[in-house]
């Protein structure tokens, strides 16, 4: 089991002041704006109700009109709900506002639990056959429902309050898997290879939970959900960042690693970029906790737990990938452009990139540039709250190759151009159907991951 605790250590204040470590001139005057940099978010952030008033990922009910939300796979965010109405629909279902002809929708089951789940259901009309379950849902649950098999003893008084944290990074991480077109299926439909989520408790007299992930199992001490007790460690062990979220995207990447990496043809590559993954792992974080980070890993890692061992640095880089481009659609889809303030940067060239003549690098690189460009802004507005620094790392030359090749391995797996956020203004009703057919359109196959 690897048993790590997505450590993400601290730069020194000089390489947390520095530009990164790359060649380039500096953002001049006319320079393009970020969303020229970035190209276009993967997937919109910024969610609307059908009053028009912003709703976020997290939300079940607009504030202000008071519909329903829900957040709906097909359509990759979250949406407002009406109640389904015609021959054969279901109780308690719903249909996404506006397409009152279109795919029906329940609750997930721990919608009404300290989880407070707001994903949405698949749930067919009467005499309809139910949609194909391509991800393996547990009967009257969500995908990101389906994929827990273990929760925090709720008998315990603050448990339900850490579940609850527990799996709205969960959802988050999910939601952002989903749309980059990455597999997420349960071990109810794949128990080899498909994905669960355990949050155990550390009990009197039982051995320490390890957070950590084996063969598609990833598990959370539940602990880490109690923002005190994070913080502590993260004081211990000198890290600069200490998150939920940073724990499922580095545990995560453990699972992708074995599933689009290791029994693929990516192995070569990866090998030759990351180091050879059958070097003893047990005697690599023996030397890494006896005698810390070799003393250039900020040269050569995007952290110095990533120096571990190349699973490690495997994890530590595909995390960082999930940060930047989740934080880079967010601020795209709210229409931030962090060139709108005077900030110098050099920018990273070709010559920093693992593939350089691939017909998408030119696009990544403006990713990578358009994120240096961000966090410049994102660091200043943390530190006029006297906050510590929003991204508290620096990208070395060779790190930005390997995120690179972490690109490249995910958008193999995303054919085609992203699906775009529709909200509710934009939905095209399906055709009613013609009197006297005696039901409803059927509804289309859901859509796979």
């Amino acid at each position: 089991m690897n048993q790590d605790n997505c450590r993400m250590n601290a730069p020194s204040d000089d390489q947390a002041n520095a530009q990164p470590v790359a060649s380039g001139e500096a953002q001049g005057e006319g320079a393009p704006t970020l969303a020229a940099e970035l190209a276009a978010p993967t997937v919109s952030r910024a969610y609307r109700c059908q009053c028009e008033r912003p709703v976020f990922l997290r939300n079940s009910e607009c504030l202000a009109c008071h519909t329903p939300l829900g957040y709906v796979i097909e359509r990759l965010g979250v949406m407002p709900l009406a109640p389904a109405e015609g021959a054969g629909v279901q109780p308690d279902t719903f249909t996404v506002f506006g397409d009152p002809h279109g795919k029906t929708y329940s609750r997930c089951v721990n919608f009404m639990t300290p989880a407070g789940c707001n994903w949405m259901v698949p749930a067919a009309r009467e005499g309809e056959q139910p949609p194909p379950d391509t991800h393996g849902l547990a009967p009257g649950y969500c995908l990101a429902c389906s994929v827990t098999r273990t929760i925090p003893d709720l008998s315990v008084e603050g448990n339900g309050e850490l579940w609850r944290k527990l799996e709205t990074a969960k959802r988050r991480l999910l939601s952002q898997l989903l749309a980059l077109g990455l597999p997420v299926v349960s071990r109810h439909a794949d128990p080899e290879h498909g994905l669960a989520f355990d949050f155990l408790s550390n009990t009197p007299g039982g051995p320490h939970v390890m957070t950590g992930h084996q063969h598609g199992v990833i598990t959370l001490n539940a602990e880490e959900a109690e923002d005190a007790v994070r913080e502590r460690i993260r004081a211990e062990m000198r890290e600069p960042y200490r998150t939920l979220l940073g724990h499922f995207r580095h545990e995560i990447g453990h699972y992708y690693w074995d599933l689009l990496v290791q029994p693929t043809q990516w192995i070569d590559d990866f090998r030759a970029l990351f180091g050879d993954e059958r070097a003893d792992y047990a005697a690599a974080l023996q030397t890494h906790y006896e005698q810390g980070p070799p003393p250039d890993w900020a040269d050569r890692f995007v952290s110095s737990y990533a120096s571990t061992h190349p699973w490690e640095d495997w994890a530590e880089t595909w995390a960082h990938y999930l940060h930047m481009a989740d934080t880079a659609d967010t601020a795209m889809s709210f229409g931030v452009d962090a060139t709108n303030v005077e900030l110098a940067s050099d920018l990273f060239t070709p010559a920093d990139l693992w593939q350089p003549d691939d017909p998408d690098a030119g696009r990544f690189l403006d990713f990578i540039n358009g994120w240096v460009l961000l966090t410049n802004v994102l660091n200043e507005l943390s530190r006029s709250m006297g906050q510590p620094d929003y991204y508290p790392f620096v990208l070395p030359r060779a790190a930005v190759g390997k995120l690179q090749f972490i690109h490249r391995v995910v958008t193999q797996q995303r054919p085609g151009d992203a699906p775009s956020m529709v909200v509710a203004g934009d939905i095209e009703p399906e055709p009613a159907p013609e009197a006297g057919s005696g039901s409803p359109a059927q509804p289309e196959p859901q859509a796979s991951s």
